[in-house]
C-alpha cells in the first residue's frame, strides 16, 4: 500500500476511534463528562471544512505521480464527512427531542416526589426523585430534593453525594451547600459544615440573615459535643455527681410508680442539676424522654389541679427543666423541640393552678433570655396558645402580670413574631379586645400599659391596623377604656397616654371605617384638649389631625369647641410634633370653613405665628403652614396687611425650592397667586422678582396632584 493511502487509512481509523468516544461520553451518565463531549463534537464539525480542504489541495499534488489507478479518496473522505454531520444532525435532534420528553416526565416525578416529602413519606419520595434522574441526569432540583429526604432519614453520607452532583450541574447552587452544611453538622464535621454556610453567603450576600442563623447552630452544637464529652469524662472517672445523676434516671425510668415516687424523685434529681456536667448528662441518657413518656406523669400534667399530688408532680417537672435548662442551650432546644412541647407550655401557663402558671412563665421567661431561645418560641410553640395565656396575665395585680407582659414585649418585637402576628390576627383579636375591656381600676396598670403599647407597636404595620379597625368591637373597647379613664384622668394618665397611642394608629386608617365612630373619637379628643398634661394634649391633638377630615360634621363640632384657639396656642407653646398636628388642624378647618380662617386672622392678625413655620426645616409642617396661609389670605384685607412683610420672597424660595415633599412648592404657589388676585401690589413685586417663572414651575405639582 502507498504510503499516502496508509497513511490516509490510518487517519480514517483514527477519526473512526474518536468519533465512538465521543458518541460513548455523549451518553454518560456524568453530566460533566457529557458537557465536554458535546463541545468537542461542535469543535470537530468546525474544522471539518478545513480538514476537506487540505485534502482536496493533496490529492491534486497526487495526480503527477505516475502510479496504477485507485479508487479516489477524496470521495470517500467525503462521503464519511457528509454522512458524520448528517448522522450528527440527526442524533442532535433526537437527542433534543427525548430531552425535552424526559424534562416533562422528570417534572412529574419531581411533583410526585415533592407530594411524598410533605406527608413524611420519605422512602417514596426518594423513589420519585431518583426515577427523575434517570430520566434527565442533570436536573439539579431532584439532586438537592434527594439530598434532602435522606438527611430527614439520616442517611447523611448519600445526601452529600447528591449535593456534589447538584454542584456539578451549578457550581453555585446555595441550595445544595444548605444540605451540605446540614449533613456535615449531622456528622460532626463543623468546619467543613461552617465552610458550606458560608459559601452560601459568598454567592449570595443577601441571604446574610439565614446563613448567620446556620452559622449559629453550628456553633450551639459544637458546643452541646464539647459539653458531652466533658461529661461522659466526669462519668467515667466515677465523680460522684456525675454518677448520681445517672442512677436517678434509671430509677425514674421506671414505669407505674405512684405520683409522690416520680414527685420525690424529681425533686432530688433537681438538686442535682448544679452545673454544666450534670445538665448535659441528664441530656446524654435521655432525661427528657424518661420525663416526657411517663404515663404516670403525663396523666398529672392533663388533670392537674383535681388532686394535690397531681399539682406537686408538674410543679416538680417544670423546676426540674428550668434547672436542666440553666445556661444550656442545647437543653433549651431538646425541650423545645419534643412534639408534646409545643402545646404543653401554652396549656400550663394558662392553667388554673396559681403555681403551675407561675413556675411555667418562669421556664419561658428563662428561655426567652436568648435570640436562639426566643427562636425556639416562636418556631415551635402554639403562639395563639401562649399569647391568650400571657394575656390572662393581667387577672394578678402582682409582679407576675408585669413579668408576662414583659415576656410579650420581647417576643413582639421579633419580625418573626410580627409576621405570626399579622396572619393571625383573627384568632387572636378577641383576646385583645378582652385586654381592652377591663376595668383599669382593679387591673395592674403598668401591665395594662404594656400590653396596650405592644398592640400599638404592632399596629403600626397598615396590614395589623386594617384588620383592628375593621372589628367593631375592638373600636367600641378602645373608646370604652377612653370612657373609664376618663372618668379620673390623673389616676389612669398611663394608660390613657398609651391608648391614645394605638388610637392614633388606628386613625391612620383612610378612609376611615366608621364616620360615627371617628365622630366619638373626635368628641373626647376635644374633651381631653382641656388637660395640662402635654403628652395627652399631643396625642388628642394627632388624633384629631387624623379624624376631623373624615367628616365636615367634625369639624363644625371642633370649631364650636374652640380648636382655633387651642391650636394657636400650641404654635405658640412650640414643639415639633405638637405643631405638626395643630397647624394641620388649622390648615383642615381653614380649607372647609371660612369662619375658621377669620377666627385665625382675629387671633394672628398679621399671620405672624403661621409665617414663623415657614422657616421650619420639617417639610410636613411648611407644607400645611403654606397650605393654611394660603386660606387665609381669601379673607378680605388681610393680604393688604401683608405688604409690609417679606411673604413674597419667602413663598417664592419655597415654591422654587427643592422640597422632597411636593406640597410645600404646590402649596407656596398656589398661596403667592391668591396673594397677588387679592392685592394687586404683590403681583408687582412678583415681577420685579421674576417670580412669575418660578410659579410656572409650580403647575407641574399641580398637574401631578
Amino acid at each position: 500500500m502507498a504510503d499516502y493511502q496508509e497513511e490516509d487509512l490510518q487517519k480514517f481509523l483514527k477519526n473512526v476511534d474518536e468519533i465512538t468516544n465521543l458518541i460513548q461520553e455523549m451518553n454518560s451518565d456524568d453530566p460533566v463528562v457529557r458537557e465536554k463531549a458535546v463541545l468537542e463534537t461542535e469543535k470537530r464539525l468546525q474544522f471539518t471544512e478545513e480538514d476537506q480542504e487540505e485534502d482536496e489541495c493533496r490529492t491534486t499534488v497526487d495526480k503527477t505521480m505516475i502510479s496504477p489507478p485507485q479508487a479516489s479518496t477524496k470521495n470517500t473522505d467525503e462521503i464519511n464527512t457528509e454522512a458524520f454531520l448528517a448522522s450528527m444532525e440527526k442524533d442532535a435532534k433526537e437527542r433534543a427531542k427525548r430531552r425535552r420528553e424526559n424534562k416533562v416526565l422528570a417534572d412529574a416525578l419531581k411533583e410526585k416526589g415533592n407530594e411524598a416529602f410533605v406527608k413524611g413519606d420519605y422512602e417514596t419520595a426518594i423513589l420519585c426523585y431518583s426515577e427523575g434522574l434517570e430520566k434527565l441526569k442533570d436536573m439539579k432540583v431532584l439532586y438537592t430534593n434527594r439530598a434532602q429526604a435522606y438527611i430527614k432519614l439520616g442517611d447523611y453520607r448519600k445526601a452529600l453525594v447528591d449535593c456534589e452532583w447538584a454542584l456539578k450541574c451549578d457550581e453555585k447552587c446555595t441550595k445544595a451547600y444548605f444540605h451540605m452544611g446540614k449533613a456535615h453538622l449531622a456528622l460532626k464535621n463543623y468546619s467543613v459544615s461552617r465552610g458550606c454556610y458560608q459559601k452560601i453567603l459568598e454567592i449570595n450576600p443577601q441571604l446574610q440573615t439565614q446563613v448567620k442563623d446556620y452559622l449559629n447552630q453550628v456553633d450551639l452544637r459544637e458546643k452541646a459535643d464539647l459539653q458531652e464529652k466533658e461529661a461522659q469524662e466526669a462519668l467515667d472517672s466515677g465523680t460522684n455527681t456525675a454518677v448520681t445523676t445517672k442512677n436517678l434516671l434509671e430509677i425514674l425510668s421506671k414505669p407505674d410508680h405512684i405520683p409522690s415516687f416520680y414527685a420525690g424523685g424529681i425533686e432530688i434529681l433537681t438538686d442535682m442539676m448544679k452545673d454544666c456536667t450534670e445538665r448535659t448528662l441528664f441530656r446524654t441518657h435521655n432525661g427528657f424522654s424518661i420525663i416526657s413518656e411517663n404515663e404516670v406523669i403525663r396523666r398529672c400534667f392533663s388533670t392537674a389541679g383535681k388532686d394535690a399530688v397531681e399539682e406537686t408532680v408538674c410543679m416538680s417537672v417544670l423546676r426540674l427543666w428550668q434547672a436542666v435548662c440553666s445556661e444550656n442551650e442545647e437543653n433549651q432546644r431538646l425541650l423545645v423541640l419534643r412534639p408534646d412541647t409545643g402545646q404543653l407550655l401554652p396549656s400550663l401557663l394558662a392553667s388554673r393552678v396559681p403555681n403551675i402558671r407561675q413556675q411555667t412563665l418562669a421556664l419561658l421567661l428563662q428561655l426567652a433570655q436568648t435570640e436562639n431561645g426566643r427562636s425556639l418560641i416562636m418556631g415551635h410553640l402554639d403562639l395563639t396558645g401562649l399569647l391568650e395565656a400571657l394575656v390572662s396575665f393581667l387577672d394578678f395585680s402582682d409582679k407576675k402580670a408585669n413579668s408576662a407582659m414583659g415576656l410579650l414585649t420581647d417576643l413582639a418585637l421579633e419580625e418573626r413574631f410580627q409576621v405570626w402576628f399579622q396572619a393571625s390576627l383573627p384568632d387572636v383579636l378577641l383576646a385583645l379586645t378582652g385586654v381592652l375591656k377591663r376595668d383599669p381600676k382593679v387591673t395592674n396598670t403598668s401591665a395594662l400599659c404594656q400590653c396596650i403599647a405592644i398592640m400599638g407597636n404592632l399596629s403600626a404595620e397598615a396590614a395589623t391596623r386594617r384588620q383592628m379597625s375593621a372589628s367593631e368591637e375592638f373600636r367600641d373597647a378602645c373608646l370604652g377604656l377612653m370612657a373609664k379613664c376618663e372618668e379620673d384622668v390623673d389616676l389612669f394618665r398611663e394608660v390613657m397616654y398609651t391608648l391614645l397611642g394605638l388610637m392614633m394608629n388606628l386613625c391612620l386608617q383612610s378612609p376611615c371605617v366608621s364616620e360615627v365612630w371617628a365622630m366619638e373619637v373626635s368628641r373626647k379628643c376635644l374633651s381631653l384638649l382641656n388637660s395640662q398634661d402635654g403628652g395627652i394634649l399631643t396625642r388628642a391633638a394627632g388624633i384629631l389631625s387624623r379624624t376631623l377630615s373624615s367628616s365636615l360634621k367634625i369639624v363644625e363640632e371642633a370649631l364650636r369647641a374652640g380648636v382655633v384657639k387651642k391650636m394657636i396656642k400650641f404654635l405658640k407653646a412650640g414643639g415639633q410634633t405638637a405643631s405638626r398636628y395643630a397647624v394641620k388642624i388649622l390648615a383642615i378647618c381653614t380649607n372647609s370653613y371660612h369662619e375658621a380662617r377669620e377666627e385665625l386672622i382675629r387671633l394672628d392678625k398679621k399671620l405672624g405665628v403661621l409665617m414663623q413655620l415657614l422657616g421650619s426645616e420639617d417639610e410636613i409642617l411648611v407644607g400645611n403652614a403654606t397650605l393654611c396661609l394660603g386660606n387665609c389670605v381669601e379673607v378680605p384685607h388681610v393680604a393688604s396687611s401683608l405688604l409690609t412683610t417679606d411673604i413674597v420672597p419667602v413663598l417664592l424660595k419655597l415654591a422654587g425650592g427643592d422640597a422632597q415633599k411636593t406640597a410645600v412648592q404646590l402649596n407656596a404657589g398656589i398661596a403667592l397667586g391668591k396673594l397677588c388676585t387679592a392685592e394687586p401690589r404683590f403681583a408687582v413685586l412678583l415681577r420685579e422678582l421674576h417670580g412669575m417663572e418660578i410659579l410656572n414651575s409650580t403647575m407641574k405639582y399641580m398637574d401631578n396632584s
